[in-house]
């Protein structure tokens, strides 16, 4: 919603058309707005809004008094009579111009009485003058004002996964070998993998998207389709990817609304073990929690209810499934207007969460242990098999040479790629909102940035607060001890000559088999008792919150940060199929907000599938393969499109017209070269890690109080299969059917794009020629054709870029 404009546009015409009263105060209220007549628009920043001098064609006075003289009969301030037909056309507003398109196709019906100047008029509007934002003569809805657009798209690449994975694998960096068993130790170095792939794939893809969707001005499905009608697989995997995981996604909110529903009492549910009462007022702790924990038994009985594996689904769990339902009405509720409504929600959801993380970060600086979950995260250490012991090695060297590691490597970038929510459709929805001629060059770099930051300022809070929960459990475990060994032994010091002669203690017990049955105490080994995704949040960090003062207070804030990081996320995924579905026309008389709430309660049924027993498992399942693998593969071939299809020149000179400014070499290289063959190797080293190491979900065993490890059974391996190929094979699918003369999508009117008018808005005289190295490097030929193959012509481009 760029203006009143964009208000009025979500309105039937004939209500319009029967209040003229409130049009006319709205478009005065416009014309208030709008600069001072005599004032000089000049070529700047994408400007939004009613402040937009875009919005009127000259400086001259309103037309809009002219209007209220006929309506109303009264004078007009700032004219002197009617002026000529060409005056007022070169004086109307983005409001005037849809004014007139309904009022002259809907004249009929109109009445008598209802007539204005605008029927007086041409139904063309005039050209901008030089010089004024081009932007105007775009009818699709906008965004209210460019804040909006940056708090939507820094909320949806920053969601959970900054919080909940990243830190895991900050300190996950080092692996080495104790006794012959893989140790997991912390290690900063992970920070330079990640800030290279940071570089070569997280950046330029987030800045190929947010480019292609506002210079084409279509969804996922319209971008792709119009570059080439093969590749209109790309925009319904994209779609498909984002219905799955919109699927699934909002069963965290839900399990965030229960724990933040339990947070509101004193104490805390998951604070201690639950009792069970006998008839005689006696009671007994339980049993599965005394094995386990409190926080983990409440995460796994009370919270799921989960079965011991997946084909054993049993009970319906009815309080999840009531937090479900509240999830998908409130993704409703922040969605049915369209980026109208999320547009003004994002102002709290994107925000919120750096208030909470600033208000954690205090509080965690002040912890008792804080230094040593620092420690933990950014210093790499190196746990030696015993019979190395002797071997001389340099430590540092063998930092850096852990870099070699491919694993490390597939873990950034993984990390990076689904972080910041790339070849969801998500990024290319919102951006095609966007005025034509927004810089979105530094919105790339911003959003990228800021998810980067996020990530890091999230870990240095998480491991603050797991650094102290480990200290208190340490000095718990050490005060244990001594009060053991004061009360056997006198004496909380044990040296040689006790555990030489093995004294024996007051209850007749020697020392060595008291030292036997006593708990280890090991600061390292609680540090390293972390985990990631839903581990870390329900189990880990509540652990911590118990041993606050004020727990509940603070429990209330983490759930409520978990919730606006995962809604925000979860706005983008469902954008990306809404806009795909309005784009294709699939049903072109439904309004958008009917459309919104089919597809959230359709998706609200279907996700009925994770809130039994063993729906737990059902989620791992989707969260690790319905988006991993597909999402590789379709940002691979979003490079090759834009790369090999669209033409690597056009696209930059696409983006010189939007911004003034020329994509470098630099980012050009990423497109063509590096960043497909990053996602080539993820993929194939993906699909390598699951044929070797196997695949599998940890079970929850009650009679232990512990998880372990299982294979997914034959059906689960089938629902694997179909999830990535129900995807991916739409790439090639689409292809193949339009090769055989088939037309599943139908081909893509021309985007509207002014390159006329940017080119004289930009000041841009010269048309860039390519110099001597970009000719080298991708391909570009003396007849402004390029590539090794699909080359793109001249004529092509020149077509593509008129007015």
């Amino acid at each position: 919603m760029a203006n009143v404009a964009q208000l009025i546009r979500r309105q039937s015409s004939r209500e319009l058309l029967r209040v003229p009263l409130d049009r006319l105060e709205l478009r005065e209220l416009q014309h208030r707005l709008l600069p001072a007549p005599g004032d000089q628009a000049t070529a700047g920043p994408a400007l939004y809004g009613t402040t937009n001098a875009a919005f009127v064609e000259d400086g001259t006075s309103p037309s809009s008094s002219v209007i209220q003289q006929q309506f109303l009969g009264s004078g007009s301030s700032g004219t002197s009579g009617v002026p000529s037909s060409a005056a007022a056309r070169n004086r109307l507003t983005s409001l005037d111009r849809i004014d007139e398109k309904e009022e002259h196709n809907n004249g009929a019906s109109c009445g008598a009485g209802i007539i204005t100047t605008l029927d007086k008029v041409d139904a063309t509007v005039g050209q901008n003058p030089p010089g004024v934002d081009p932007s105007s003569g775009d009818e699709r809805e906008n965004w209210d004002s460019k804040l909006s657009f940056l708090l939507a798209t820094i909320g949806y690449a920053v969601g959970l996964g900054n919080v909940w994975r990243f830190p895991y694998l900050a300190q996950l960096t080092f692996y080495a070998y104790l006794n012959n068993r893989t140790q997991k130790n912390g290690g900063g170095a992970f920070l330079i993998p990640y800030a290279i792939m940071l570089a070569v794939e997280g950046m330029p893809i987030v800045f190929l998207e947010l480019a292609i969707g506002q210079r084409l001005r279509k969804g996922a499905i319209g971008v792709w389709a119009q570059i080439s009608p093969y590749l209109g697989g790309i925009g319904i995997a994209s779609t498909v990817v984002s219905f799955n995981v919109a699927l699934y996604y909002n069963t965290i909110i839900a399990w965030c609304l229960y724990y933040l529903f339990q947070s509101f009492q004193y104490p805390l549910p998951w604070s201690e073990c639950p009792k069970e009462y006998f008839e005689n007022g006696s009671y007994i702790t339980n049993m599965e929690c005394k094995r386990s924990s409190p926080t983990q038994y409440f995460w796994y009985r009370e919270t799921l209810d989960i079965s011991p594996d997946i084909n054993t689904p049993q009970s319906f769990n009815w309080k999840i499934t009531l937090c479900l339902f509240i999830a998908w009405f409130l993704a409703y509720l922040c969605m049915a207007k369209g980026i109208a409504s999320s547009g003004k929600v994002v102002y709290i959801t994107a925000t919120f969460p750096y208030i909470v993380l600033i208000i954690f970060f205090v509080r965690g600086m002040t912890l008792h242990g804080m230094a040593d979950g620092l420690a933990h995260l950014f210093t790499p250490k190196i746990v030696l098999n015993s019979a190395l012991l002797s071997v001389s090695l340099n430590l540092r060297y063998a930092q850096w040479e852990k870099l070699a590691d491919p694993v490390v490597w597939l873990e950034a970038g993984t990390q990076i790629f689904f972080s910041l929510g790339l070849a969801f459709g998500g990024l290319i929805a919102f951006s095609s909102y966007n005025p034509v001629s927004n810089h979105c060059y530094r919105d790339a770099i911003l959003v990228s940035l800021t998810n980067f930051f996020t990530s890091m300022f999230a870990a240095v809070v998480i491991f603050s607060v797991i650094g102290f929960k480990a200290r208190m459990t340490y000095e718990n475990c050490l005060e244990t001890q001594n009060q053991t060994l004061g009360r056997l032994f006198d004496t909380t010091i044990i040296g040689a000559n006790e555990l030489a002669s093995d004294t024996v203690g007051a209850d007749g017990r020697q020392l060595s088999l008291v030292l036997q049955e006593m708990p280890v105490c090991d600061l390292q080994q609680e540090l390293d008792n972390t985990a990631s995704g839903t581990g870390l949040a329900f189990i880990i960090c509540t652990e911590a919150v118990n041993q606050f003062p004020l727990a509940p207070l603070w429990s209330v804030l983490f759930f409520l940060m978990l919730l606006t990081l995962g809604i925000d996320s979860q706005f983008g995924t469902l954008e990306g199929v809404i806009t795909s579905i309005v784009d294709l026309k699939i049903f072109p008389r439904v309004r958008k907000e009917i459309l919104t709430a089919s597809l959230c309660g359709f998706c609200c049924i279907l996700s009925i599938i994770f809130t039994h027993g063993a729906g737990n498992y059902i989620f791992t399942l989707f969260d690790d393969f319905s988006g991993n693998v597909p999402l590789l593969i379709i940002a691979f071939f979003e490079c090759i499109a834009v790369s090999y299809f669209y033409g690597l020149n056009r696209f930059a000179n696409d983006i010189e017209l939007m911004t003034g400014s020329r994509p470098g070499i630099y980012w050009m290289m990423c497109w063509k070269y590096l960043s497909p063959l990053t996602m080539m190797i993820i993929v194939i080293a993906s699909f390598a890690k699951i044929i070797v190491e196997g695949s599998g979900y940890l079970a929850w065993v009650a009679e232990t109080g512990t998880t372990r490890h299982l294979e997914w059974p034959p059906w689960a391996q089938v629902l694997i299969a179909i999830l990535v190929l129900v995807s991916a094979l739409w790439i090639p699918g689409i292809a193949v059917a339009r090769m055989f003369g088939c037309q599943p999508l139908a081909d893509e009117p021309p985007a509207w794009f002014p390159a006329k008018e940017l080119r004289e808005f930009r000041k841009l005289d010269v048309r860039h020629e390519p110099s001597t190295m970009e000719k080298f490097l991708f391909c570009i030929h003396e007849d402004g054709s390029e590539g090794l193959c699909c080359p793109t012509s001249s004529s092509s481009q020149s077509k593509a870029n008129s007015p």
